[in-house]
């Protein structure tokens, strides 16, 4: 299989795919040379002639610190590297061995402009020693630019939990052969600072996490209309704001034809059509492709009726917000459309509680174990988003920019995904789609900004995929 480099593996699919390298003819000290020698690039582009400091562990991720460090003297950079402990694997002591420059102890008080972190790699499961935490916390603040190889010393690979209290942050993560879930997952991800992949020719690995990435969105046909484009109904609610958001953020993301059902008198902008009509009346119309519930939906007994002649409609559905709360195991049992849930983490909680799951492993890991039980597309939102499908595929987003903690931004990503489901996007693609742009507007807005500034950037986050 070719090489995959969007996907995001465990340790031991790390492992494995490091093996079938070796099974094909490479060889634990070729592969190392490889990652150490491509990770120096990166380190020589940010440290120049300045001085560098290597700091190096007993493992394999030491040995590609001797790697990188011979790479740096051999471009004649100043640099420094610092032997935690001895080497201790062969690839390790074959790596130091290799390294023509001086070594020295922990113990040396060494100061310099980029600190390569390099103690300890993806298969840490416990925490640092205190010498080794107050090491690398020294380093750290001895350095004005830091950089941690394949993920920071002191973090949990696959949970992206932190190992150990007071962390030091980096500027640049290069992670080496595939991303690492903990690139993604908070708390570690706030950590990484910018992150970069050192390839060393790892093939494509079944049943792995997908980075989610920029989509390639076709415009409309020549002789398209708008039906032909997707009309979305959205279900609105006691507070009116919530879906007037999502519509906004979905007539951007693409979707030909937003109809609002309220009853309340809305101060709607003139290209969103108001329905206030019984809803039970119209939502059996046909054009519908996808509907969208939760957003203002609000959690009373008119809700929950609401909740139910959305779930009736035999297109795709997207709930959020209060509909997560009022949704139940009973209320899926008949349903054969598809349904892509939203939750944040209190949701999130409520959802596992509804479908009598103890809410225990990662964010990626419950969200997984959710979408099994519910049917549902798990889209769990925050600071870290990661995405689930019934079928098993996963994703995880990159960092957004942590303005989008504000109200009312969970409602643009409900319209925006919504969205792109109701213009024909396949469920779980749909998803990633409307996570990527969610994050895209964000990055296009000035700090600061308004959830009705996020779905106003929409239509030029769309223009980036066309």
């Amino acid at each position: 299989m070719s090489a995959s480099p969007d996907q995001i593996l465990t340790v031991e699919q790390m492992r494995g795919a490091e093996q079938a390298l070796i099974d094909a003819g490479s060889s634990v000290d070729a592969l190392m040379q490889i990652a150490g020698r491509g990770a120096a690039e990166w380190v020589w582009r940010m440290a120049g002639r300045h001085r560098v400091t290597v700091l190096c562990g007993p493992g394999n991720n030491g040995g590609d610190g001797y790697v990188i460090a011979e790479a740096i003297r051999e471009k004649g950079g100043r640099v420094t590297v610092i032997a935690a402990t001895e080497a201790k694997t062969d690839a390790a002591r074959a790596a130091k061995d290799l390294y023509g420059g001086d070594i020295v102890g922990a113990e040396a008080d060494v100061h310099g402009e980029v600190l390569v972190d390099c103690l300890f790699g993806s298969g840490l499961t416990r925490p640092l020693t205190e010498e080794h935490l107050d090491l690398i916390t020294g380093l750290a603040a001895r350095h004005r630019q830091r950089i941690a190889v394949d993920i920071p010393s002191g973090v949990q690979s696959d949970s992206g939990m932190l190992l150990n209290e007071d962390l030091p942050d980096f500027d640049l993560t290069l992670s080496l052969g595939a991303w690492k879930l903990a690139h993604f997952l908070m708390p570690s991800a706030a950590k990484m600072g910018r992150m970069r992949l050192v390839g060393i020719g790892v093939g494509a690995v079944e049943g792995a996490a997908q980075r989610i990435v920029q989509p390639i969105i076709a415009p409309p046909p020549p002789d398209a209309h708008k039906y032909r484009r997707g009309l979305l109904a959205v279900v609105g609610g006691e507070m009116p704001g919530a879906a007037l958001l999502a519509c906004e953020a979905a007539q951007g993301a693409g979707a030909g034809y937003v109809k609002l059902f309220a009853k309340r008198p809305l101060n709607a902008p003139a290209g969103l059509v108001v329905d206030g009509g019984q809803l039970s009346d119209v939502l059996t119309d046909h054009r519908n492709t996808a509907i969208l519930a939760g957003p203002g939906l609000g959690r009373h007994a008119e809700a929950r009726e609401k909740l139910a002649i959305a779930l009736a409609d035999p297109v795709a559905a997207v709930l959020d917000a209060d509909a997560l709360v009022l949704l139940g195991a009973r209320q899926l049992s008949e349903r054969s459309a598809p349904v892509v849930a939203t939750p944040h983490e209190g949701e999130l909680l409520a959802l596992e509680r509804a479908f009598a799951l103890d809410g225990v492993g990662s964010k990626l890991e419950r969200a997984a174990e959710l979408a099994r039980a519910s049917g549902m597309v798990i889209v769990a939102k925050g600071p870290d988003t990661v995405i689930a499908a019934p079928d098993g595929r996963l994703a995880c987003a990159e960092r957004a920019t942590s303005w989008l903690s504000t109200a009312g931004t969970g409602d643009v990503l409900a319209g925006a995904i919504a969205s792109r489901l109701a213009a024909g996007s396949e469920t779980f693609e749909a998803a990633c789609d409307g996570v990527w742009l969610h994050g895209e507007a964000a990055r296009l807005c000035r700090p600061a900004f308004t959830a009705g500034e996020l779905a106003s950037a929409m239509p030029d986050a769309l223009a980036a995929c066309l």
